[in-house]
């Protein structure tokens, strides 16, 4: 799970930033990566994001973000318990 603080954001650069993150994990996975992205959720009172990628390793999920440019506090690991 990704953590940032993207208070601020505009809606539509918040819809840009997830389509790179989708993007680029879409890249990584043509390149023998495995690695997606799940969804993420926004908190416009007070700016947080929590973006959740299925991936095999918290590095992976940070270079993913690092080569898409985009802004992130930490990377932790994280269990969906969707039911």
């Amino acid at each position: 799970m990704v953590e940032r603080n993207l208070a601020g954001i505009s809606m539509d650069d918040l819809a840009g930033a997830q389509k790179a993150a989708i993007a680029q994990a879409q890249t990584m996975s043509e390149q023998g990566d495995a690695i997606r992205y799940i969804r993420s959720t926004f908190a416009p009172e007070d700016g947080r994001c929590m973006c959740l990628f299925d991936a095999e390793s918290a590095e992976q999920v940070r270079s993913l973000n690092d080569v898409a440019g985009l802004p992130y506090d930490r990377v932790v690991a994280a269990m969906d318990l969707t039911p």
